[in-house]
């Protein structure tokens, strides 16, 4: 039985992949079936690490990428990334050929299409997922011919065949999936009885998230802690504005940067925080699955505008607030955290909120369904 996933360029389209391959392999284990062989064909591994611990063997080709109003030097980038997609499709379908998978499993993204061409030239039985409120081109076109398309809201259904379409949610890593709270102040240098915000820019930061945290930085660091995941290109301009910033600063230490938090910081970050600042792509998910109060920050121009509409998707359940660019400033950010952390009663209804909203069986749906196509069986129901 083999598998090929694809998929990519970002942590969003990624490390869903990668739940839904550790599904398919417990799955496989419990039901005594014999082991799949699992490939990721994109135009880098992402994560070769995290390839290599679930056993996928990448398969590189390369992938262009379509600029939506391009200008200037990114016109020329377009006209040379059609060469380089025509190129990346030639490639998946050689090498598509030599490993014929069962299924293909797509997260979407212009990483994705040269595998999904070579599936839909090979006849390959497809499933995709679109992780957000507004599917993205790509999507949209694979969503034509897929046998399959799971969406993680609801919303997204209207853009696909209904006959095709699951509501399934989003998959999340296992290993992140839940909180560590026991040791997290010990592991993260906290100290006791002082409230914790934390700052998730993503892999890659959010500048403007990170300018509105250092202005408001002197008066959080008063009554809260701040862990701050600042993104790697971040870091030393971040850290550098903070030495001045809190320089004679009483409760500077109550201020702990990161440029990346691995799997276990992240855990532990989330298990010591009363409220968590973050955007508004698929990391909501895995806020509703850690039940922590949140501020979603989308941005401004994304694609179909979907970070603001998964933001508002979210927000609806009632598991968080929304703060749109904007109205960003850093007496907002205050006044809203103090709402949330000192009102019992706003962090309760949160809470309820993520929990209607979360979907732990996300990657197990997904992963099923997935095995029920590579083994022959008739395409049904999630």
């Amino acid at each position: 039985m083999k598998i090929l996933l694809t998929g990519g360029g970002t942590g969003g389209h990624f490390y869903p992949l990668i739940a839904v391959a550790e599904e398919i392999r417990e799955i496989a284990h419990k039901e005594k079936l014999l082991a799949p062989k699992i490939y990721y064909m994109a135009n880098s591994p992402y994560n070769s690490k995290v390839l290599f611990d679930q056993e996928i063997e990448f398969v590189h080709v390369s992938a262009g990428k379509k600029r939506i109003n391009p200008q200037g030097i990114s016109k020329l980038l377009n006209f040379i990334d059609i060469f380089k997609m025509g190129f990346g499709v030639i490639v998946a379908i050689v090498k598509m050929f030599f490993i014929m998978p069962d299924v293909i499993f797509a997260k979407g993204g212009f990483v994705s299409y040269p595998a999904l061409r070579a599936g839909k030239f090979f006849n390959i039985p497809i499933i995709i997922h679109e992780s957000d409120s507004v599917p993205g081109r790509v999507s949209r076109w694979a969503g034509k011919f897929a046998v399959k398309i799971a969406v993680s809201y609801k919303e997204a259904s209207e853009f696909f065949d209904e006959n095709k379409v699951a509501y399934t949610g989003n998959p999340v890593r296992q290993e992140v999936s839940q909180i560590l709270t026991s040791g997290a102040a010990e592991y993260l240098g906290l100290e006791e009885n002082v409230p914790v915000v934390f700052v998730m820019g993503g892999s890659s930061g959010a500048k403007i998230i990170n300018n509105i945290i250092l202005e408001a930085l002197p008066r959080l660091v008063e009554k809260y802690q701040v862990i701050h995941q600042t993104g790697k290109l971040n870091f030393q301009d971040v850290t550098r504005s903070v030495g001045v910033i809190l320089e004679n600063n009483p409760h500077k230490n109550r201020y702990k940067p990161y440029d990346y938090l691995n799997s276990l910081s992240m855990r532990m970050s989330a298990g010591a925080s009363n409220v968590i600042i973050s955007r508004g792509g698929s990391t909501i998910f895995e806020i509703a699955l850690w039940g922590v109060p949140s501020i979603i920050i989308p941005i401004t121009e994304s694609n179909g505008d979907h970070q603001r509409k998964n933001a508002y998707n979210f927000a609806r359940s009632g598991g968080c607030v929304v703060i749109e660019e904007s109205n960003l400033n850093a007496e907002i950010i205050l006044n809203e955290v103090d709402r949330i952390v000192t009102n019992t009663k706003v962090r309760e209804n949160m809470i309820e909120g993520m929990h209607k909203f979360a979907r732990p069986d996300a990657a197990g749906l997904i992963a099923k369904e997935i095995l029920k196509i590579a083994l022959g069986h008739e395409v049904d129901d999630f």
